[in-house]
């Protein structure tokens, strides 16, 4: 049997998966969760390639994994059936047939993220697992101001995890913005590729600013410090969305 290689577009929420990364036997991941209802459709053993993997409690509305297989199914019965074996909180919105030099992981040449932030005096208790929350009041504009800093190549150490493993920090940043929606703050970002728990080391350095306690400056002086020490906290995984791969 000839091998063919199918292409998925993803959504999933977050809050009560441990990152989308296949891990030990009974810890909930997304690709766990995928590879069993492909494979029940398969009737054989799917297993996924992805681009973005997300971390714990992290969202996504437009992930690409694809895999191969030597199954003949039509493309409907793979969204269709993988969508009948998926729990809730997974929905594949398209399937294709692609060709063998196509990659999920590799074929992306940019990432867009967006970070939700619910920002009123009380909590949301119905958004709470989808969006982050602040109590005080940010300016939008200023943290918009301040993030054009980061439009560029640069080292974006300042912004890296001390457990990520990428062989260096140096990315491009292609787009980035900060807006008010009612009592929603919403960052909007894209970059040639990211690093561990970057988008959410620049939000939460950006609500320093946000909150008047840096002028807008510093976050310039913060990336070119390379020091995460020197940056603000890491932001939490509920407000953080993967939205795109180009």
């Amino acid at each position: 049997m000839s091998m063919k290689r199918i292409a998925l577009g993803i959504e999933y929420n977050g809050s009560q998966f441990n990152g989308y990364q296949l891990q030990s036997a009974g810890t909930r991941t997304v690709q766990g969760e995928l590879e069993k209802a492909l494979s029940t459709v398969a009737n054989e053993p799917i297993r996924l390639i992805c681009a973005g993997r997300t971390d714990t409690g992290v969202h996504a509305t437009g992930q690409v994994v694809h895999f191969d297989t030597p199954v003949a199914r039509e493309l409907k019965a793979w969204m269709l059936g993988g969508n009948t074996n998926l729990p809730r909180d997974i929905s594949i919105h398209w399937v294709r047939q692609v060709s063998e030099d196509f990659s999920a992981r590799f074929r992306a040449i940019s990432r867009s993220y967006r970070y939700i932030l619910y920002n009123r005096k009380v909590r949301s208790a119905v958004f709470q697992h989808n969006v982050s929350w602040s109590f005080e009041l940010l300016d939008a504009d200023s943290m918009n101001t301040a993030a054009q800093s980061l439009i560029g190549e640069h080292d974006f150490s300042a912004f890296r995890s001390s457990q990520c493993q990428a062989k260096h920090a140096i990315r491009e940043m292609q787009a980035i913005s900060v807006k008010r929606e009612g009592d929603y703050v919403i960052l909007d970002i894209k970059a040639n590729a990211f690093l561990h728990h970057m988008v959410r080391n620049i939000m939460g350095t950006l609500m320093v600013i946000g909150r008047g306690e840096q002028p807008v400056e510093w976050m310039q002086q913060v990336l070119q410090g390379q020091d995460r020490k020197k940056a603000g906290i890491t932001a939490p995984a509920a407000g953080l969305y993967l939205l795109s791969l180009i």
